[in-house]
């Protein structure tokens, strides 16, 4: 990837940072307001794609290796799956908000580990927005770093 001139690289990183923290935002509130884990990803993963443009896939000071990228990819899939059997196996249904319970099918044991701490009891909602926002992040922005990788190698 060709490199940022002398301006962009000295705004590139503050532009990053506050994209992270409005998609971790956008992710947190997105029980309450438009937005989700989906958005928020991909907010988060702008900062990691601005980074690679502006630095290049070496100089940038973000930078994640294929393992981590791998356990945060497959650890955001896993805990999604894993609240979704919870509800299969103590409501009868995949992704059964447990920790609001509308139908009053799960045990309070069940029900106030899975509650969110918030006026607004969204349950298991809040935890689902993090599990896809971190999946969606980790997958956006392995696919520009694969892109800008594979780009470096056909060029030496």
């Amino acid at each position: 990837m060709s490199q940022g001139s002398i301006i962009l690289k000295l705004i590139g990183v503050p532009i990053a940072i506050l994209l992270f923290c409005l998609g971790v935002m956008t992710i947190l509130g997105g029980h309450i307001t438009p937005g989700g884990g989906f958005q928020g990803g991909a907010m988060i993963a702008a900062g990691v794609i601005l980074s690679v443009f502006i630095y290049g896939i070496d100089g940038s000071p973000i930078k994640f290796s294929h393992l981590y990228i791998d356990i945060l990819e497959n650890f955001g899939a896993l805990m999604f799956i894993i609240f979704g059997l919870v509800g299969l196996f103590v409501a009868g249904s995949f992704l059964y908000n447990v920790g609001s319970d509308i139908s009053n099918v799960v045990p309070t044991v069940i029900r106030n580990i899975f509650h969110y701490p918030d006026v607004t009891n969204a349950g298991i909602i809040p935890y689902l927005n993090i599990f896809v926002g971190l999946k969606v992040f980790v997958g956006l922005s392995a696919i520009v770093i694969a892109f800008a990788g594979f780009k470096k190698f056909s060029e030496e």
